[in-house]
C-alpha cells in the first residue's frame, strides 16, 4: 500500500521568548533568552531560582473566569496554540469531515500545578478531606487533547502520548502515521507543559538536573559550552496542523513543508542518563532517515535535543558524527533550548515549529550563550554559536530525547510537487 503524503498547514506557539509563532521566530533569530528569576512563586529557598516562564499570559484574555478555573495551565496553553494553528491553517471547519480529523497531543507531566495545589490543600486541611471536583479532569495529561477535540468537534483519533521529553515528537510521529495510513485526513498535533511549580523545580533540583547559575539566569542555558551545568526549566506549548497532501492542495492551503519521516528508539541504558556513546540517538536518526527514504547527505540542519547537560551534549554530537560521517561538518546544528529552556514534553513541538520556520525563512537559528569551547566536543562542527545563519535549507531534522531512554526524530522537507 502506498503511503499518503503529509504536510504542515498551520502553526501556533506560546513560548518563553514569544507568545505567537511569529514572535517566537523573532525571538529565535534575535538570540533572545527566555530565562529570568521565577515569578510564579517564591523561589528563595530553592537551589535554582530562575526558569524560562511564559510572559504576559493572562488566562482570562482567552477564557472566561469560570472556564479558566476548570483547566490547568498546560491545558490552557494547549487551547491557545491550537486556536492560533487553526486560524493560521485557514481550515473551514464547516467544510471538513470532522470524523476524519483528530488530535494527537504530547505532555510529559500534565497538570502538575493542579496536583501540587490539591494535595497541599488536603494535607493542610482539617476534618473531612475535600477535593475540587475538577481535580482529576484538570490533572490528567490526556485532558488537553480532549478539550481540543471538543472545541473543534474533531471526532477522529484522540489521545496524548507520554514519553517524558520525547512526548510531543512521539505525538507528531503518531499523527503522521495515522494520516499516512488513511485513518484521518487532518491532525492537530503538538504538546504543552506547565511544570514551573514548586514541585517541578524541587524535583529537578533534587536530581541535580537544573543549572544553578542564579547570578546570570539569562546565560544559564548554554548547550555545548565547557561550563554548562544543567538545563533551564521552561514552559509553554506549540501546535502544528498536519494534513494529507491532496486534502490540503484541494483547498488551496498554504503549506509550510512536508513531514517526510519519523524515527523512534530506546537507549535501554539508564533511567535518566543518555547512552555514553549515543547508541540510541544514533539509531533514532538512522530510523528517521530510513523512514523518510533519504540519505544523510540530504539533511541541511539539525535542531538537536541539546539540553545543556554535561553528558547529553557529548553523546548527541557523537551520534551525529556516526550517522552523518563527513557530512556532519556541512550541517548547521543548533539548540534552541539555549533560548527557550527545556519545555519537557512540549519541547518537540516547539522545536518542530522552529524547524518549519527555519525552512520557510532560510535561516538556521543560533545556539546562544557560547563562551568557552569544550575540549570533549568536536569543535569543527558548526553548532551555529550565538548568531543565526542564513542558509538555503531544504531538509531539516529535529531530535528529542526523554528520561527513560526514549528517543525520537522527525524530518521536514520543502514541498516538492
Amino acid at each position: 500500500m502506498a503511503l499518503r503524503r503529509v504536510v504542515v498547514t498551520g502553526l501556533g506557539a506560546l513560548t518563553p521568548i514569544g507568545n505567537t509563532a511569529a514572535e517566537f521566530w523573532q525571538g529565535l533569530v534575535n538570540g533572545k533568552s527566555g530565562a529570568a528569576p521565577i515569578t510564579r512563586f517564591d523561589a528563595g529557598k530553592f537551589r535554582t531560582k530562575f526558569a524560562c516562564e511564559v510572559k504576559n499570559f493572562n488566562a482570562e484574555d482567552h477564557f472566561d473566569r469560570k472556564e479558566a478555573r476548570k483547566m490547568d495551565p498546560f491545558t490552557q496553553y494547549a487551547l491557545v496554540v491550537s486556536d492560533e494553528a487553526i486560524k493560521d491553517s485557514t481550515l473551514d471547519l464547516e467544510k471538513i469531515i470532522r470524523d476524519r480529523a483528530g488530535v494527537i497531543w504530547g505532555s510529559g507531566i500534565g497538570g502538575l500545578k493542579t496536583f501540587q495545589d490539591e494535595v497541599r490543600s488536603y494535607t493542610l486541611g482539617e476534618g473531612t478531606p475535600r477535593f475540587n471536583p475538577f481535580f482529576i479532569p484538570k490533572m490528567i495529561a490526556d485532558i488537553s487533547a480532549g478539550y481540543i477535540s471538543i472545541k473543534y468537534g474533531f471526532r477522529g483519533p484522540n489521545f496524548v502520548t507520554v514519553s517524558a521529553c520525547a512526548s510531543a515528537t512521539n505525538a507528531i510521529i503518531d499523527a503522521l502515521n495515522y494520516i499516512r495510513l488513511g485513518h484521518m485526513d487532518i491532525a492537530m498535533s503538538g504538546g504543552s507543559e506547565a511544570a514551573v511549580t514548586e514541585a517541578g523545580m524541587g524535583g529537578f533540583n533534587a536530581m541535580k538536573a537544573l543549572s544553578e547559575r542564579n547570578d546570570s539566569p539569562e546565560t544559564a542555558s548554554r548547550p555545548f559550552d565547557k561550563y554548562r551545568d544543567g538545563f533551564v526549566l521552561g514552559e509553554g506549548a506549540a501546535a502544528i496542523i498536519l494534513e494529507e497532501y491532496e486534502h490540503a492542495k484541494a483547498r488551496g492551503a498554504k503549506i509550510y513543508a512536508e513531514l517526510i519521516g519519523g524515527g523512534m528508539s530506546a537507549d535501554a541504558h539508564h533511567i535518566t542518563a543518555p547512552h555514553p556513546e549515543g547508541l540510541g540517538a544514533t539509531n533514532v536518526m538512522v530510523n528517521a532517515l530510513a523512514d523518510a527514504k533519504i540519505s544523510p547527505e540530504e539533511v541541511d540542519y539539525i535542531n538537536v535535543h541539546g539540553t545543556s547537560t554535561p553528558l547529553g551534549d557529548i553523546s548527541e554530537t557523537l551520534a551525529i558524527k556516526k550517522v552523518f560521517g563527513d557530512h556532519a561538518y556541512n550541517l548547521n546544528i543548533s539548540s534552541t533550548k539555549s533560548m527557550t529552556g527545556h519545555l519537557l514534553g512540549a519541547a518537540g513541538a516547539i522545536e518542530a515549529s522552529a524547524c518549519l520556520m527555519a525552512l520557510e525563512n532560510g535561516m538556521a537559528p543560533p545556539t546562544i550563550n557560547h563562551f568557552t569551547d569544550d575540549d570533549q566536543l568536536d569543535n569543527k562542527l558548526n553548532l551555529t554559536f550565538n548568531t543565526a545563519q542564513k542558509r538555503d535549507l531544504n531538509v531539516v531534522l529535529s531530535n528529542t530525547f526523554g528520561f527513560g531512554g526514549h528517543n525520537t526524530s522527525i524530518i521536514f522537507k520543502k514541498l516538492a510537487d
